[in-house]
């Protein structure tokens, strides 16, 4: 059996380096460590070539996500965001075959019938994440949202980001019982409070692994996940392997411990 897909969000080595190096330098640095999509983040884009991108990409035997910041539903507004189109118009010329967004103001209004017409230009499959904002990073506004997916026959899926969930106090595994059939992708993060009391993006304790393996059986089996925490180290290959193979054997294959990451320089 085919193990599940691990991606790599490319903010997690640092906004500074990646702007330095600019995005398409990591391509190489993902496929050697075995990773199977590579997850571009729109705010940190400097002055990438998205036909190149996707070239070398493809060249490597990579899939990609487009992550962009943009919220899929404007305060006060009944119909999509007008960037959407722009933005998977976008992903596309990047080589995604999928864009990842927010959620934002969802409400009872909103207007799903424009979204599908929207959706049926575009080849690639939008995925709405949890965020960590008030509107944006609860539970019950997601559940009204994929009941509303469902009764249009929308084709959607989730980005269920598993710390973001901590932002507004919210259970994660409360969220992947109630979620987990809609998830497409996983964001994995721990998260760890500082002392000035702000919440941060850790790598995986243990703990946490054992954690992720648990909201996982709610979701599909092999589900798409990936690392959006802090890959910093002196060695980008080794480092981005020994945690490549965490996550994809989270889920199906058991999780049997941290091996290699006990060493990690995360």
């Amino acid at each position: 059996m085919n193990k599940p897909a691990v991606s790599i969000s490319l903010s997690s080595y640092g906004a500074d380096l990646v702007r330095q190096r600019g995005q398409g330098s990591f391509i190489d640095v993902l496929a050697a460590a075995g990773a199977t999509r590579i997850e571009w983040r729109e705010e940190l884009l400097t002055d990438e070539d998205p036909a190149k991108l996707a070239n070398n990409t493809q060249a490597q035997g990579l899939e990609s996500v487009y992550s962009s910041p943009m919220e899929l539903w404007p305060a006060g507004q009944s119909k999509p965001n007008p960037e959407l189109i722009n933005t998977l118009q976008r992903a596309q010329a990047f080589g995604a075959k999928w864009l990842k967004v927010s959620l934002g103001y969802f409400t009872d209004t909103s207007d799903l019938q424009t979204l599908a017409r929207i959706l049926e230009k575009s080849t690639v499959q939008l995925l709405v994440e949890n965020d960590q904002t008030l509107h944006g990073g609860r539970i019950e506004p997601f559940q009204r949202f994929f009941a509303a997916v469902e009764q249009h026959h929308l084709p959607i899926k989730m980005t269920f980001d598993i710390g973001n969930w901590h932002w507004q106090d919210q259970s994660a595994n409360s969220a992947a019982r109630l979620l987990g059939r809609h998830v497409g992708y996983v964001h994995c993060k721990a998260v760890s409070r500082r002392a000035d009391g702000k919440l941060v993006a850790i790598p995986p304790a243990d703990s946490d692994l054992h954690l992720w393996e648990q909201l996982l059986r709610h979701m599909a089996q092999n589900v798409m996940r990936a690392a959006e925490y802090p890959l910093q180290g002196d060695d980008l290959v080794q480092l981005t392997t020994e945690h490549v193979a965490v996550l994809a054997s989270l889920g199906h294959f058991g999780y049997q411990g941290k091996a290699g990451l006990e060493n990690a320089h995360v």
